[in-house]
């Protein structure tokens, strides 16, 4: 199997940094070797796959309980510090088990149709706030680093969901503890490049470089320490309910709680890899469809004629309103194919496979035995021009069924993933994301500014700006 030399690849990453340059990496290593590749990635042995149908082979061969590529630092961490494994590291009966929990309450439409309203405040305060910080600005429209602006719109709307209070991101004032929460947010985003030099550098060469690890193990501190607070802070009130002799209501965390399903430990680990997960997932999508919808005028005015046709100009629109909204949900599927948050995935098979010709080895139970870790390059098969014809175009329609029986499916892009392991917060995300877009526009109209400059993804563990996203908001008559 072809693929770069180990010491190549190594230079890249480390000397050149390019971790922040990894989405680049795939289509440069697809060009030299094709679809399927090879590489080392310090003890680790790695198989690249860029083929649409590769990877649909791949997914649609996983079992009940697929596993993830190497978590080995992540288990490490919370083995070294007594913490439980939650959905994003947990891996057998353990993940399948709190899967089984979970869904039921945030993957089934009509249970997450209920956050509508949570999500519809918080974006209320989303528009005070754009309107109070255009006015900071001589045109009074533009609205600079809209990156910021929408990680604390969704940072609020998860703890919204997740925690079932407010954080008072959004506020002209943010509150000190609110302040560092956001802080411990922005350390645990900033750890993930250390997450991948974590995982690169053997054991036994941390006393000669161990501030890798260090900062690891400090940014996922602060963030079980966030979860920690909010949880004990609704156990102490359900508990103080109880004892008056009060019914217990409430959302997912006081569902959890009382049901007991899941043990306080695995609810402080589960809120803490969702959080993780879910913030800037989000903002950073948010963020790209702004500048799409900008820079593509003919295409925003359609979103938002569809909009006032189908929904009302000054209708809140709910969960139940999105399918009448196709071609929003189109812009949301087209800017995550164009800005996938993941650039790839990872996956260890559980059964000895043939891909593209070669056989991939199932991966052992022992941790002691090398495996191979399969990379499932996301952002390459979303730029194939196999795949998406005008592939480098914002072309939302390319999303739409024609038909009752049409249904679009292209394993070229799938940023939720496939099958069981899939992301089991896709549904929070797109309500998130869709009743945000959808009040902006019957609000707005999204433009580029003056200071709008061209803006070039980067990879930092997950698929971000490499700079800040300034456009206009101007009010619709």
């Amino acid at each position: 199997m072809p693929g770069p030399r180990t010491l190549t690849n190594l230079l890249e990453l480390f000397w050149r940094d390019g971790f922040s340059r990894i989405h680049e990496i795939q289509q440069k290593h697809i060009r030299e070797y094709g679809r399927i590749f090879k590489s080392h990635f310090g003890p680790q042995f790695v198989v690249s796959i860029a083929d649409r149908d590769m990877v649909a082979q791949v997914l649609r061969a996983e079992r009940d309980a697929p596993q993830r590529a190497n978590m080995e630092s992540w288990q490490e961490y919370r083995d070294l510090r007594g913490r439980s494994t939650g959905l994003i590291s947990a891996e057998g009966k353990k993940w399948l088990a709190m899967r089984s929990v979970l869904r039921q309450k945030i993957l089934r439409p009509r249970d997450v149709a209920a956050y509508s309203g949570g999500v519809n405040e918080v974006v209320v305060d989303l528009i005070k706030r754009i309107r109070f910080l255009r006015s900071q600005e001589d045109d009074g429209e533009t609205v600079t680093n809209v990156n910021d602006l929408y990680f604390k719109y969704s940072m609020e709307a998860v703890a919204t969901i997740l925690y079932e209070c407010r954080l008072g991101c959004l506020d002209e004032d943010v509150p000190e503890q609110t302040l560092r929460y956001i802080e411990a947010l922005e350390l645990m985003f900033s750890m993930f490049k250390t997450t991948m030099y974590a995982g690169a550098i053997p054991k036994w060469l941390r006393p000669l470089i161990p501030r890798p690890w260090e900062e690891f193990c400090r940014s996922w501190d602060g963030l079980f320490r966030f979860s920690q607070i909010h949880v004990d802070n609704k156990l102490r009130e359900i508990e103080s309910q109880l004892q008056k002799g009060e019914e217990v209501k409430g959302g997912l965390l006081t569902s959890l709680l009382v049901s007991k399903e899941l043990s306080l430990e695995e609810l402080y680990a589960n809120m803490t890899e969702m959080l993780l997960a879910g913030v800037d997932t989000t903002s950073f999508t948010l963020s790209w469809a702004t500048f799409l919808l900008a820079k593509n005028p003919q295409i925003q005015q359609s979103v938002y004629n569809e909009i006032v046709r189908n929904l009302g100009k000054d209708v809140v629109p709910t969960a139940e309103d999105v399918p009448r909204l196709p071609l929003v949900r189109a812009v949301l599927k087209e800017t995550l194919r164009l800005f996938p948050v993941l650039p790839g995935n990872g996956r260890v098979t559980q059964d000895d496979l043939v891909i593209g010709g070669y056989l991939i080895p199932k991966g052992s139970d022992l941790s002691y035995v090398p495996q191979t870790q399969l990379a499932l390059c996301h952002y390459s098969t979303s730029y194939d021009e196999d795949y998406f014809s005008a592939a480098e175009e914002f072309r939302p329609t390319r999303w739409l069924r024609h038909g009752h029986l049409d249904r679009v499916e292209n394993f070229g892009s799938i940023p939720f993933g496939y099958g069981i392991r899939s992301c089991i917060g896709k549904r929070i995300a797109e309500l998130e994301i869709h009743l945000a877009l959808i009040q902006l526009l019957q609000k707005f109209e999204i433009k580029t500014s003056p200071k709008t400059q061209s803006v070039v993804p980067k990879t930092h563990g997950l698929l971000c700006p490499a700079g800040a996203i300034n456009v206009c908001y101007a009010d619709r008559e």
